[in-house]
């Protein structure tokens, strides 16, 4: 099911490496890594649907991207590694795409690197293609209540090991500092698309969490 399910993100990802390495065993092996990390018990949204989503948002917005194929690794690599009691995750997904990716001919692995690492605070960056890879993170916040709804249950989910008195102290602070900020997008085009639902959401979610 899921082969089928995720077809299309597999060929993307299987034609980006072919660009930097011919080695098929090898290409294999990434992908095989990718499916195996983003399907993990522990993922009930970090995973493959996520990816799917970014993907999927970032076909509206391909003509504004400068180098699209370190986009397009920093989407993939960007939560390989993900553990809900951790936070250096960003980090370590980071460290992660250099030790595969450098097996490869792709030159712009610092430049990864940097994207893959912001999507930790996603605060405004000077680089364009890193805003929008924030804000193809953060999309699924401007969803419709019902989509977003989901979105809260399976992120609580990956956090069942905290008492709600603890996860939604820390949930909340973090609602609010999305909230806070000048805007939660970062580009024009997020801005326009999904700014004012993701504040009516994120506003729902704090209502709930008080």
């Amino acid at each position: 099911m899921s082969k089928v399910k995720y077809a299309m993100l597999e060929e993307i990802f299987l034609n980006l490496l072919r660009k930097y390495t011919r080695e098929e065993d090898l290409i294999s092996e990434f992908w095989n890594e990718i499916h195996k990390n983003y399907t993990a018990k522990n993922r009930h949204y970090h995973n493959l649907d996520h990816l799917k989503n970014m993907t999927t948002e970032l076909e509206d917005v391909k003509t504004m991207v400068k180098d699209l194929d370190t986009l397009l690794f920093s989407i993939f690599y960007h939560d390989v590694i993900y553990k809900a009691t951790k936070s250096d995750n960003e980090h370590k997904s980071a460290i992660f795409f250099k030790n595969r990716i450098s097996q490869t001919n792709f030159q712009n692995i610092d430049k990864c690197v940097q994207q893959i690492e912001a999507t930790k605070e996603h605060k405004l960056s000077k680089y364009s293609d890193t805003n929008i890879l924030i804000d193809l993170d953060l999309s699924i916040l401007g969803q419709d209540a019902r989509t977003y709804q989901n979105y809260c249950q399976n992120i609580r989910k990956e956090y069942h090991l905290y008492p709600n008195i603890i996860y939604n102290r820390g949930r909340k602070k973090a609602l609010v500092h999305f909230f806070n900020s000048d805007s939660i997008f970062k580009t024009t085009h997020f801005r326009e698309k999904y700014e004012t639902k993701a504040q009516e959401n994120l506003i729902a979610e704090i209502n709930q969490l008080s």
